[in-house]
This record gives C-alpha cells, structure tokens and sequence, in this order.
C-alpha cells in the first residue's frame, strides 16, 4: 500500500469515526486494536453478547458505476445492526473491513463516513477497521466492504422465536427498497451484461435513485417498544432469501404465517423488476424484501399499540420509506402438508 496515501486516509477518516464514540470506547484513534469498557454489563442480570457479520454484495457495483459512495456504509451497518436487533439485543460496536485495488483516500473517505452515519443512527461505536490494498486481484477502482457488529441483550430476553404463537399478528415495516439483497438479478435485468450502465438514462435513473437507496437501520423504530415492555413475540429481518427463507427462522414447526397480499401495497419498484425480468410473483418474494424491510410477530391485545409508537416517528426517522408500518398477517397453526409461509388475498 502507498503509506503516504494511507496514513492521509488516516487522517481524513478520524472525525468521522470518534464521532460515533461512546464513553465506552477507550484507548486512543488508530491503535492496533479497539477497546471497550463492558463494565455496564454488571447492571444486566445474564447478560448475552450477540455479533453479526456481512457485506454488501453486488450493491457496491452500482456505487462504482455511478461514483456514488455517500451511502454505501449505511447498507453495510444496517445489514448487521438489523440482524443484531430482530434477537433483542442493542448495538454496542462496529469494526469495518475495506479491500480495494487501489486506496482513493478521498472516496474511502466518503465510504468510512457513510458507515459512521450508519453507526450513528444504530447507536454503536466504530472502534475499529482495516484498509487493504490487493493489486493484481481486484481492479484499482473495484473495492470491497465487510462489518462486524457485537450486540448485548439480557438472556431471558432473546427473541428467537420461541414466543411465538398462533393468533399473533404480524406488523410490517417497510423498507426503503430493495435495501441489499437481490442485487446480482437487478444488475443481470438492467445492465449491460449485468456489469456496465445501460444506455437508457431512464433505467440509469432508476438504479441510482431507487435501488442505490440505503437500507433503513430499524433500531431506533424497534428500541422504545422494548423500552416500553411490550411483548414482542418474534423479529424477522426480510434479507437474502426474502420471505420464504427468513419468516421460518422465527417459526416453531408447528405454525405458519399467512400473508394477506392486499396489505402489503407492493411499491412500484418492485413492479417494474418484476415485469422487467418477466419474473413469477412468487419467485419476487423468495428474492426481495417486496416494500417490507422488518415483520413483528406480537399478540392480538398488542398489536395496535405497537403501531402507535411505530408511526409516531417512522416517517421522520425514515422520510424514504415506501410505506408506513401495517398490519400484514397472522400466525396460524400448521399441518404436515402445509407451507411455513403462505399468501392470501382475504382480509384478516
């Protein structure tokens, strides 16, 4: 690696990452390793640390195509703090792994700073990363991004599916589109050979502004119903696989979940991959979120009123957003025969 480059990268970042600082974080900016003061887990009874790991995907090649890197780190973060947070538990702190051709300590700059806007809006720490250059495996514009996240939760207060029953509603919160998964088709339908722009500034508008948007970090939606005691049953994070892989993770063998299509206002986005592609109904929802980023199971009696406190601050904290929390389905018991996941038309 140009040294000169990455201690200028260094420099350039260090704003950017002490903000996102709590008092937990201890020692100084840029040491070998970060620390932090877990002291605070005395005040939990069994307290549980939960840690997530991911990337981007295929997302960062249409970043690249439109030199685009304001948001990219947002996707990164939400990506685990989400997976962090459908178990209970809240984000404590983040570590980031950049791997690039070549260091453009400006656009590195960009894309560290939109990670520490994503750790901002988690409430987690950016302790820590690495930056490594890999000429002659990856193209001096190409540039890779993973993360780390650690998580505390008290241990008879893990969601993990267990609670959940039939009768239980579930609530959607809307996603501000395809967030970061499903990205290897959206390239193959609307780029050239599924690696360059189109030629259509129509379609080049369409991916920039609408699939490059970044995935929405639910923790500040999901923290004050668990502030408020309110009996959350199960949390599904709608990611890769959609609603057909992730739904049963949080489903006893003897339940399934019926969607109910109607409630689920599918955005126009979504419409135009569909069509585009010529891809079956069913086949969208084993890939893409479908406009609902995070599904809450909770009982009937409570329903309404974690849809109350959703919609007092969803909008704001998400004003792009393709929707506003609803209700979308139910859990029922399930035979043999019957799938974990199914969708109907009626009302509930």
């Amino acid at each position: 690696m140009d040294t000169g480059e990455g201690q200028r990268f260094v420099s350039l970042i260090k704003d950017a990452v002490t903000s996102t600082h709590s008092p937990n974080v201890l020692a100084g900016y840029g040491g070998f390793a970060g620390c932090f003061d877990v002291s605070f887990l005395k005040n939990y009874e069994n307290p549980v640390l939960v840690s997530a790991t991911d990337g981007v995907g295929t997302k960062l090649r249409l970043a690249s195509l439109f030199h685009k890197h304001d948001t990219i780190g947002i996707d990164l973060v939400a990506m685990c703090s989400n997976d962090i947070l459908v178990t209970g538990a809240k984000p404590l702190l983040f570590l980031d792994y950049i791997a690039c051709g070549k260091l453009n300590a400006d656009a590195m700059k960009t894309v560290v700073a939109s990670i520490a806007e994503g750790c901002r809006q988690a409430k987690a720490s950016l302790i820590g990363g690495e930056t490594a250059e890999h000429p002659g495996l990856m193209n001096s514009d190409d540039y890779d991004l993973a993360g780390f996240m650690v998580g505390a939760v008290e241990k008879g207060e893990i969601l993990d599916g267990q609670k959940v029953k039939a009768g239980d509603i579930l609530i959607g919160l809307p996603s501000s589109g395809v967030h970061s998964n499903g990205l290897s088709l959206v390239r193959k339908i609307f780029l050239k050979n599924g690696i360059d722009l189109p030629d259509s500034s129509e379609d080049q508008l369409f991916l920039k502004n609408e699939i490059l948007r970044p995935t929405i970090i639910y923790e500040p939606d999901i923290r004050p119903l668990f502030d408020e005691r309110i009996g959350i049953h199960g949390i599904v994070h709608i990611t890769g696989g959609g609603f057909f892989e992730n739904i049963p993770r949080i489903l006893p063998k003897h339940l399934r979940a019926v969607i109910n299509k109607n409630e689920l206002r599918i955005p126009e986005l979504f419409q135009k991959i569909e069509k585009r592609g010529n891809i079956p109904e069913m086949e969208m929802f084993s890939v893409f979120n479908m406009g609902v980023g995070m599904i809450i199971a909770a009982a009937k009696s409570d329903a309404q009123k974690i849809l109350d406190i959703l919609k007092q601050t969803f909008s704001e904290n998400h004003p792009d957003a393709l929707g506003e929390p609803r209700t979308i389905g139910k859990i029922e018991d399930r035979s043999e025969t019957e799938s974990p996941v199914e969708f109907q038309d009626s009302s509930l």
